[in-house]
């Protein structure tokens, strides 16, 4: 018998090591390059066509800059006659995103952008009614003595700077209002005033809100169980959890929200299945209802699918009711809600808004959820909202509604903001702060990658020196 020198051993077992090696990364390749294009596709789509951005721009930094090295080898491009998005990776897993007038863009993922084409809202443009939409211009400040309007312009035109080259706040619009009157607005070059612009997170706020004109209506209570068909089996758990538990993050289902991590539930939600709520739905029950607080976007896409049997009636109502129930009440003319492939609103993500649009949510949340003499929302809803959910980690959430500025924006050494604050917030810088007590909603939108680059929590403080009560 030959006997293999301990060298031969040595050679075969790192062939075999790299071999395995090199098999795990084709494998990790193939789950991260659909995601990857998946993620430059929809970018792309909903920038070009939905806020109205140059392509070169779009690719260049809201896909590129300051994000995951694998979207390097991502080659995106548009097709502008069928309002359509495609990328590959390296020439494979391509992904592909379709536009759609007032649904913005939807990844064709388990269906075609042919089937996606037919589905499509109605002009809505001779609306008449209680719902037309409010044309009048936000009004633009007021004399006001208190006011020391050139610290107020110098505090904003500061968050347009960049102190550090390596990581960029990159600021995009701000706008301060008081008592409904715009004291200040900016914009950085490339941005306008009737452009929209994505949410993240914010969506999750203004989700919380169509529930509430649900409540309203008498067509959900937050005490409600047995939300969903699928959790109807002998014995689930999760047939115990109550729309309030959703709303206030603490439903005890399973699920993984890093950013950092692509193959983490919430990528894999939003950029590699048709259906983000059915994803999240399907989730096990890992804490008891009630029990445990966790940040979860799949929370939220649940709510969508509970909004969709609550509106009842055709695919066409459940599309426009955002809408009717809401944006068109208060005058958000160019606000998009877009769905995913299953024709569900992606109610954790996927929203897109004007700067004037996000104040006028803000200025709603502010009076109540009153609008002109209206009741959008059921009295007390806001209050539902803005109350503390006692689980969470640093007693900073309410119902879909942060009582804190959240880490990375906040303060490394915390200063006071007004204890009746609260913060409508998205992912990469995106904010709506209220404070009730001084008549203030301020907005910030940007796209601001690098922790502790932009402090939201800072900037709050030196806009309230700049207006005493």
């Amino acid at each position: 018998m030959t006997r293999r020198s301990p060298l031969r051993l040595a050679l075969i077992a790192t062939a075999g090591i790299a071999a395995a090696g090199i098999a795990w990364g084709i494998y990790l390749l193939c789950l991260l390059a659909p995601i990857g294009t998946a993620y430059a596709a929809k970018t792309l789509c909903s920038g070009v066509f939905v806020s109205g951005r140059p392509v070169e721009e779009v690719v260049r930094i809201d896909i590129l800059a300051e994000n995951h090295p694998l979207l390097k080898a991502v080659s995106p491009s548009l097709d502008r006659g069928g309002q359509l998005a495609t990328a590959t990776f390296l020439g494979f897993a391509r992904r592909q995103a379709q536009y759609r007038p007032a649904l913005g863009c939807t990844l064709a993922i388990g269906t075609t952008p042919e089937e996606l084409r037919r589905t499509r809202l109605p002009d809505t443009s001779s609306a008449s009614g209680p719902a037309q939409i409010d044309s009048d211009e936000l009004p633009v400040g007021r004399p006001d003595r208190s006011v020391d309007a050139a610290t107020l312009q110098a505090v904003v035109d500061e968050a347009f700077t960049e102190p550090s080259s390596e990581h960029l706040r990159r600021t995009r619009a701000v706008i301060v209002m008081r008592d409904g009157h715009i004291l200040a607005e900016r914009y950085a070059q490339g941005f306008a005033a009737d452009m929209p612009l994505l949410g993240w997170s914010m969506t999750k706020s203004v989700a919380a809100a169509l529930i509430g004109t649900l409540v309203r209506d008498g067509k959900l209570s937050v005490a409600r169980t047995a939300l969903l068909p699928e959790w109807a089996g002998s014995g689930d758990q999760r047939a115990q959890i109550t729309l309030d538990e959703l709303l206030r993050m603490t439903s005890g289902l399973r699920f993984t929200e890093r950013y950092n991590d692509p193959l983490a539930d919430v990528a894999l939600m939003l950029y590699a299945r048709p259906g983000g709520a059915a994803y999240a739905i399907d989730k096990p029950v890992e804490f008891a209802p009630g029990t445990h607080w966790a940040y979860s976007s799949g929370t939220s896409n649940i709510l969508a699918r509970v909004m969709r049997a609550a509106v009842g009636g055709s695919e066409q109502d459940y599309l426009q009711y955002p809408r009717r129930a809401l944006f068109e009440r208060i005058g958000m003319r160019h606000a998009v809600l877009e769905p995913d492939a299953s024709g569900l609103f992606v109610t954790s993500s996927f929203m897109y808004a004007s700067l004037r649009d996000w104040a006028r949510f803000g200025q709603l949340l502010l009076q109540d959820g009153m609008w002109r003499g209206q009741r959008i929302l059921p009295p007390g809803w806001v209050r539902y909202m803005a109350t503390l959910t006692p689980q969470s980690a640093r007693h900073d959430f309410g119902a879909h509604l942060w009582l804190k500025v959240p880490p990375p924006f906040d303060s490394l050494n915390p200063t006071a903001l007004p204890a009746d604050s609260f913060h409508v917030v998205g992912h990469e810088g995106q904010f709506v702060s209220v404070i009730p007590s001084r008549g203030l909603v301020v907005v910030r939108l940007g796209l601001t990658r690098g922790d502790h680059v932009w402090n939201h929590e800072a900037f709050l403080s030196r806009l309230l020196a700049a207006l005493p009560s």
